[in-house]
């Protein structure tokens, strides 16, 4: 004799922060000023400015240069560089372009540096920056020129 199955619920929680109309949800509104009043609240108050015997704690460490993580990013924007025409398919002796790969690997650029914003070391921070800058650049170059090659084919067919 088969087993009765039990009923089986789940509940769904919208955690999306705006309305179908574009407005922040009342409950993350809210949430936020709960937020900023305990935040207020825990802040200390200033101390009076008396010098202290005690010397201040030192500045934090300047992050350490990673020869992988450079590595990572200059594969990346090797990749993201090949699909915006800069390397020859070896088979059709053609520039491969694809603008949408390219989106993607530039925006898993942008997120490395979200991501490590503060934690990079001066060197990595700028080859990530000027990579990421050039890449735009060229996404955008490309982005006109196809968008050039398709008027002027439509043009032509008319």
């Amino acid at each position: 004799m088969p087993e009765p199955k039990s009923e089986e619920t789940f509940r769904v929680i919208d955690r999306r922060l705006f309305t179908e109309e574009g407005e922040l949800r009342q409950e993350i509104a809210a949430e936020e000023k709960r937020e900023a009043v305990k935040e207020a609240s825990v802040a200390k108050p200033e101390a009076p400015a008396v010098p202290s015997a005690t010397p201040e704690t030192p500045p934090a460490e300047t992050p350490k240069r990673s020869a992988a993580f450079e590595n990572l990013i200059r594969m990346i924007g090797s990749n993201a560089a090949m699909v915006l025409g800069a390397y020859t398919d070896p088979r059709t002796g053609q520039p491969m372009i694809d603008p949408d790969a390219a989106r993607e690997l530039i925006d898993m650029l942008d997120a490395l540096y979200e991501k490590t914003k503060g934690n990079l070391a001066p060197e990595e921070n700028d080859v990530l920056l000027d990579l990421l800058g050039k890449l735009k650049l060229t996404y955008l170059e490309v982005n006109q020129a196809l968008a050039a090659q398709a008027t002027h084919a439509k043009a032509k067919t008319r």
